[in-house]
Parts: C-alpha cells; structure tokens; sequence
C-alpha cells in the first residue's frame, strides 16, 4: 500500500513518534470509547501503533495515521485491517476510524474513507470491504452509509472477544463490493 494517501484536507500517511501522544488523548477520551469496551491505557495506546506497522509490512495494507493537511495536525486514524478474530463474514477486509472528538461533525472520517475504499478497490484489487460496530454507534453507521456501505443483516454477529451479555457484543456488519 502507498505510504500516503491525499484528499483535499488530509492527509493519510504512515504513523510517527510525535503521533503517540494525541493519540493516547483519542484513546483515554470517554466520548470516543463509548462504544468500545475499554478506554485504554496510554500503555495500551503505545502499544497499538507496532501492531499497526507490522500489519503494513505483512500485509501490504494498514491503518494510517490522518491528519489535517493544512496545518499537519494528527486527528486519528482510518484505514484497513484484517479482523484477527474468528466470524463467519471471515475471510474479510476491513475499514475502520478513529477521530479525536473535537473533529467530529466535519467530515473527515467520511473524507478518508472514501479515498481509502478507492485505494482499496482501484490499487488492491480487493473484492469487498467490511466494516462493523454496535447498534447504538449511530454516527459510525452515518460514516458507512456515506461511503456507500449497507447493513447486511444476514451477517450481523456476536463479537467473539466479548462475553455472552455484554452490553456491546452484538455487532451490525456492513459491506461493499467493488464496482
């Protein structure tokens, strides 16, 4: 995958030394968690970023770091990933994001997505792109939906590292098909 991708306000590029610590405010921030299990650690953030990298180098693709290109702020992430657990929509691709709450509501998450999936399809030649979240993640679901995605609900499933009655274990799966 490219080092950088470009749209008319971002940038999308491979993650820095300097990008650990607003990146460990997103991940502390209780607005942006709020429909993940955890907030995390800024341990726990650091060590995300090696796991981001090597999943570059193993697989030609990854999650890039995004900042607004104007003024070369890092404000989260988007990208792809393979899922590392076990579903039945597996093998798939997935797109995901990230963004500091601050720059919600301005269409940056649907921006990067969009040049992402055009990536995705036109230089990686993949088939379908997945992406998943909980019912109550309106925004998230308002971000696939702008992107061109659709509820496949034949596919919603029960997060496997989540236990049984966990109030955020089922998930709605959306896709997209090439052309």
């Amino acid at each position: 995958m490219s080092n950088t991708l470009t749209t008319e306000r971002l940038l999308l590029r491979r993650w820095r030394e300097e990008d650990r610590l607003p990146f460990q405010q997103i991940n502390a921030d209780p607005r942006v968690m709020e429909f993940m299990p955890a907030r995390l650690t800024a341990e726990e953030s650091d060590a995300l970023i090696p796991l981001i990298e090597s999943h570059f180098d193993e697989h030609g693709f990854g999650v890039f770091a995004l900042e607004l290109a104007e003024i070369r702020t890092f404000i989260g992430y988007v990208g792809l990933m393979i899922p590392s657990f076990k579903a039945p929509f597996m093998p798939a691709v997935e797109i995901l994001w990230r963004l500091d709450a601050n720059h919600w509501g301005k269409g940056f998450a649907t921006e990067a997505a969009r040049e992402v999936l055009r990536y995705a399809f036109k230089n990686l030649k993949l088939d379908s792109v997945v992406a998943f979240t909980v019912p109550m993640n309106i925004r998230s679901r308002r971000v696939m939906e702008r992107i061109g995605m659709r509820h496949e609900p034949s596919e919603d499933f029960d997060h496997p590292n989540l236990p049984d009655g966990h109030l955020l274990r089922r998930h709605l799966l959306y896709r997209i098909r090439c052309g």
